[in-house]
């Protein structure tokens, strides 16, 4: 909003019939003084403050403009228009809400010697007789637009109109006229004198702005979980405690269309499965839409410990749309889109939803053995060739064990694998049993009544999923700075954790496309994220996937280039594949095995290879959506 009045005000300077542009200019300062700005998480005040400078540096501006440093008339009359009585805020801090009322006085203190300095004259102006609008309470809890002025609140001097209801006192109107070079000034002033009872006044806000709480699901307390609980009716499971504050600005633009806002928000409401839940009845119900989005950023904390955290800053009204929005790339020039979906892509507005089987016909991707043991089924080799010196007859009942980490370094552990174990064997093992022991006794102690009742069976996995032919492997989680998610083959004698998802019955074909740059376009627009690596899902990513229908020669080719991927990694054998995708140690072999991969598969969607990445992810969202469609 800020560039628009800064274009605004270049626009009105650029005039050149002085009549005119003293005009404007006064009717661009009366603008200035009507705009309201509300921050419902408001903190020390920092974005309030920033405002009130940013709108008082464009009044001086005027006022220069306006006055040419000549405005030589008496302290009686203020130039300034502009006021802190603009700004409101709400805190749950009461040492916050105090901090952030002294901030807006030290602003205003701030900007006044400024304009003292632009029109040589004193003004008789004392800041701490302004009364700044800020609240103490839970924001999720309070109204957002009505207002209460107590007993002890000192008399006002409002230079707007304000809606007063359950008024006690009498509003007085008092109006200065002067007359200087010919130019008539008018000021109305409207008096709230002291009042015998709390006065509750509506206020129609133009702005609505913050930082609200970042808070995932998980972390959330129990009384944040019953806030939201209260408010989001309607909504998904496991969201952020942010999407709170999106709701009760939905709820206020719907009462006063005109209304703009933006939040800077952790980035996880806009990755996996939390875009449906948040934003599909947002869209749906109250009509919100982007008007611009800024994809995630790292916003490092200026604390001598330095907490990253992983941001975006969505602006969002249900006004009509005019002109073109804009996506902004942290390292990239801005992207003119139609529409911004809840990925933040220039795309339909389309919300991937869980499933629990692929969309298309093709095999499923499951996830690997949760233990929930403790660790106590696990074994590093060091504890795996302790165990052996001492039972070597616990040989049989110890399989290889990956985890994603595991997976990605080639640095396998072992596990306990006592599915079908013979009970004479493993009595003889004692420490085996011990561990076993130690299992169930873990299990016994959990909050979860399922985990419980798995501690009659402790020499299990609490899920199996044992694969019974070679699979291909996919991480769970694996790093933002690899191109491609490293996937491979592995035998089924080794156990995956749960931290892997497995794909039995996987074809060269199937192992060429889930390896493809359209499928990480994919994975990279609708996967959640773990600060800022990828953290892939089966449900959201895998199954929604729409696959092409690929002619014979086309399934052909991707299996051929498949095959020369895993042909360029065999020429390395003692590299992991954590060295083997490293974007600057990639070999020439393996990036080209690549390359001559994506360009079969891009063929298969009948894609043109100069798409780029968010092209192509408009174009599977589109398919996506159509094949939904048929299914219904």
């Amino acid at each position: 909003f800020l560039n628009d009045l800064r274009r605004e005000l270049d626009e009105i300077l650029e005039e050149k019939v002085e009549k005119t542009r003293l005009r404007r200019l006064d009717e661009y300062q009366a603008k200035l003084a009507s705009l309201t700005f509300l921050d419902p998480a408001c903190g020390s005040g920092n974005f309030l403050t920033e405002t009130y400078l940013s709108l008082r540096r464009l009044e001086n501006e005027v006022i220069r403009e306006r006055y040419h440093g000549q405005y030589q008339i008496g302290a009686f009359l203020d130039p300034i228009k502009v006021s802190i009585h603009q700004f409101y805020g709400i805190e749950i801090n009461d040492f916050a809400v105090t901090v952030a009322t002294t901030a807006l006085w030290i602003s205003e203190a701030q900007m006044l010697t400024k304009t003292e300095q632009i029109v040589q004259h004193d003004i008789d102006f004392l800041p701490l007789k302004s009364y700044a609008n800020i609240k103490e309470g839970n924001a999720l809890q309070v109204s957002w637009d009505e207002w209460e002025l107590d007993e002890k609140t000192p008399t006002i001097f409002a230079k707007r109109t304000v809606a007063y209801t359950d008024l006690e006192a009498t509003p007085s109107v008092a109006s200065e006229h002067l007359h200087y070079d010919n130019l008539e000034i008018h000021t109305e002033l409207v008096e709230i004198l002291p009042r015998k009872k709390p006065t509750t006044y509506h206020v129609d806000f133009d702005f609505i702005m913050g930082n609200p709480p970042f808070v995932g699901y998980t972390f959330q307390s129990k009384e944040q979980k019953e806030d939201l609980a209260t408010i989001m009716k309607g909504f998904g499971s496991n969201i952020d405690y942010v999407t709170g504050w999106y709701l009760k600005s939905a709820e206020l633009m719907a009462q006063n269309p005109k209304i703009r806002a933006a939040l800077v928000s952790t980035n996880s409401i806009t990755q996996g499965e939390q875009v449906a839940a948040i934003w599909k009845p947002l869209f749906g119900q109250y009509g919100v839409h982007f008007d611009f989005a800024y994809r995630t950023f790292r916003w490092d904390s200026e604390a001598d410990i330095k907490a990253h955290v992983h941001c975006v800053i969505l602006g969002f009204s249900v006004a009509p749309s005019v002109g073109q929005k804009t996506i902004y790339l942290s390292e990239a020039q801005p992207i003119q889109a139609k529409n911004i979906n809840g990925y933040l892509l220039d795309a339909p507005d389309v919300f991937i939803e869980k499933r629990t089987q692929p969309l298309c016909d093709v095999p499923p991707f499951v996830r690997g053995c949760q233990p929930t043991d403790d660790g106590n089924l696990i074994l590093t080799i060091e504890e795996k060739e302790d165990l052996l010196a001492h039972e070597p007859q616990a040989a049989p009942l110890i399989r290889p064990f990956m985890m994603g980490k595991d997976f990605i370094e080639r640095k396998p552990r072992y596990c306990l694998w006592l599915k079908d174990a013979n009970p004479a064997v493993l009595r003889q093992c004692h420490q085996v049993m011990e561990r076993v022991q130690r299992v169930r006794e873990f299990r016994l102690k959990s909050s979860k009544a399922a985990t419980r009742q798995k501690a009659e069976t402790p020499t299990l996995f609490d899920e199996i999923r044992e694969p019974m032919s070679n699979y291909v492997a996919l991480p769970k989680v694996s790093s933002e700075n690899r191109r491609y998610i490293p996937m491979d083959y592995l035998s089924p004698e080794i156990i995956p954790g749960d931290k892997l998802f497995c794909m039995q019955g996987a074809s060269l074909y199937h192992f060429g496309i889930l390896t493809s740059n359209i499928h990480m376009a994919w994975m990279r627009a609708t996967c959640g994220r773990l600060k800022s690596d990828y953290s892939y899902s089966n449900t959201i990513v895998y199954n929604n996937l729409p696959w092409p229908n690929p002619t014979e020669a086309q399934k052909a080719k991707i299996e051929q280039t498949a095959q020369a991927i895993l042909d360029a990694r065999a020429k390395f054998p003692d590299c992991s594949l954590a060295d083997l995708y490293d974007e600057a140690a990639m070999t020439p072999e393996l990036r080209r095995a690549h390359q001559e991969n994506d360009r079969a598969v891009m063929a298969a969607y009948g894609f043109d290879i100069k798409m780029s990445e968010s092209e192509c992810v408009a174009e599977l969202f589109r398919m996506y959506q159509g094949m939904v469609k048929s299914l219904y």
